[in-house]
C-alpha cells in the first residue's frame, strides 16, 4: 500500500526545517498545499493552522491533529566571530550531544558544529561556525538529509510529526476530491515538542467544537508490541494517559471492516508509552480523544552508538493511516452503531452463559 499524495506532501513539508516556535516555513508550505487543493484554512491567534472541510455540517465533527515542530536549537545570542550560544528545545538525551556533530544554522542554511556544553540546566550549547559576519540565525537543526524515499521507507531529519501533518492533508485532499459528506477540521499545531503549546492553546480557548471527536496523529518510537511494516497503530494510550474507550473502539471497528474490504490494509493496536502525544492535552480539556500513529525509527534522531541519524517510517504504515482516517471520517454518522457492537456481542455471550452455566444440584 502506497499513497502517492502522502509521499508528495511529506517530501514538500520535510524539506523545510522547523523547531518549536520557528515553524514558519513549514506552515507556509501547509498553506500552499491547502490553496492548491482548495482546502479552506486560517491561522488562529497562536499561529496554528486550522483546515476545514465541512460538506455535511449536520454530522458530528472530527478533528485530526498533528504538529509542525521538531527538536532543535534556539539561538540565544552571538558568542564570538561566527559562533552562537543556543539552547536545545525538545527531548534528546545528553549523551547524543557529541562535540563536533554537524548542524545547520537557519534560515540561511549555514554549516556549523556542536561545541561545548554551556549549561546543563538550560540545555545550552555553543554552536561553532567558521563563517563570520553571516546574518544572525534564529535556530539550528541537525545536519541530516531532509527527505529520502527508499527501501519502502521515508527517511528524514523530521518525520516526527511532519508525516502526521502530511497524512492530515492527504486525508482532506482525498475526501474533497471524492466529494465526501464530512465535517472535518485539521488542527496543525505549533510547539508540541516543548509541552503541546499549540494544542493546549486550542483546547483551553475552546476553538475546537466541544462535541468533536479529536484524533491525534503521531510517529511514535517503535516498542515491543508494535512492529514497523505491519500497518497503522491504534494507540490506546501514551506515557501519560489512556485514551477514550469508545473512540478507540470506533477506530478499531472501522479498521477491521477496512481490512475485510482491502487485503493490503493492515493495523495494530498498542499502548505506545515512549512519549506523550497531543491526545492527552485535548483529553484533559474534556474532548473525547483517540490517537493513531506509525512506528518511528531513530526517534528524535537518536540512532545507535550515540549518533544523530535520520528518522524513518514505513511507507505502508503511513499510507494505512491515511486509509483508516479517510474511512473513519466518512463513517462518523455510524459512530454510535459501531461502538455498540461490543456490548451487543457481550449480551449474546451472557445469554449463552445463562444457558450453558445453570447452577446444578450439589453432587452427593
Amino acid at each position: 500500500m502506497k499513497n502517492e499524495l502522502l509521499l508528495e506532501f511529506a517530501r514538500r513539508l520535510m524539506c523545510h526545517p522547523g523547531i518549536a516556535c520557528h515553524e514558519h516555513a513549514v506552515r507556509e508550505e501547509v498553506e500552499t498545499i491547502c490553496r492548491e487543493h482548495r482546502l479552506d484554512y486560517r491561522r488562529d491567534t497562536f499561529g496554528n493552522v486550522l483546515v476545514t472541510l465541512k460538506t455535511a455540517p449536520q454530522l458530528r465533527p472530527v478533528v485530526l491533529s498533528a504538529h509542525m515542530d521538531h527538536p532543535g536549537f534556539e539561538i540565544l545570542k552571538q558568542a564570538r566571530g561566527g559562533d552562537w550560544q543556543a539552547r536545545f528545545r525538545g527531548g534528546v538525551p545528553e549523551n547524543y550531544f557529541v562535540p563536533g556533530t554537524r548542524v545547520r544554522l537557519m534560515p540561511d542554511n549555514i554549516g556549523a558544529r556542536l561545541g561545548k556544553r554551556l549549561s546543563a540546566a538550560r540545555k545550552a550549547y555553543l554552536l561553532e561556525s567558521a563563517r563570520s559576519g553571516a546574518p544572525e540565525p534564529a535556530f539550528a537543526v541537525w545536519d541530516l538529509p531532509a527527505f529520502e524515499a527508499r527501501n519502502k521507507r521515508i527517511y528524514g531529519r523530521a518525520c516526527d510529526d511532519l508525516i502526521g501533518v502530511a497524512a492530515i492533508l492527504a486525508v482532506m485532499a482525498e475526501l474533497r476530491k471524492k466529494k465526501a459528506r464530512v465535517n472535518l477540521l485539521g488542527a496543525i499545531t505549533r510547539a508540541e515538542e516543548v509541552g503541546f503549546l499549540g494544542a493546549l492553546a486550542l483546547a483551553a480557548k475552546r476553538t475546537l467544537p466541544g462535541n468533536a471527536l479529536v484524533i491525534s496523529l503521531e510517529t511514535s518510537r517503535e516498542l515491543p508490541g508494535s512492529t514497523m511494516g505491519l500497518g497503522v497503530i491504534l494507540r490506546t494510550g501514551d506515557k501519560a494517559s489512556i485514551f477514550d474507550s469508545d473512540a478507540t473502539r470506533y477506530l478499531a471497528e472501522v479498521a477491521a471492516e477496512t481490512q475485510k474490504r482491502n487485503q493490503a490494509f493492515q493495523f495494530q493496536r498498542a499502548l505506545m508509552s515512549g512519549g506523550t502525544c497531543e491526545a492527552t492535552a485535548y483529553q484533559e480539556y474534556g474532548y473525547q480523544s483517540a490517537a493513531v500513529c506509525v512506528a518511528l525509527g531513530n526517534y528524535h534522531n537518536c540512532g545507535t552508538d550515540n549518533r544523530i541519524e535520520a528518522e524513518f517510517v514505513n511507507v505502508h504504515d503511513a499510507s494505512s493511516m491515511v486509509c483508516l482516517l479517510v474511512n473513519a471520517v466518512r463513517r462518523m454518522g455510524e459512530f454510535s452503531r459501531l461502538v455498540a457492537r461490543l456490548p451487543e456481542r457481550l449480551q449474546k455471550l451472557l445469554a449463552e452463559a445463562r444457558d450453558c452455566l445453570p447452577e446444578r444440584n450439589r453432587a452427593r
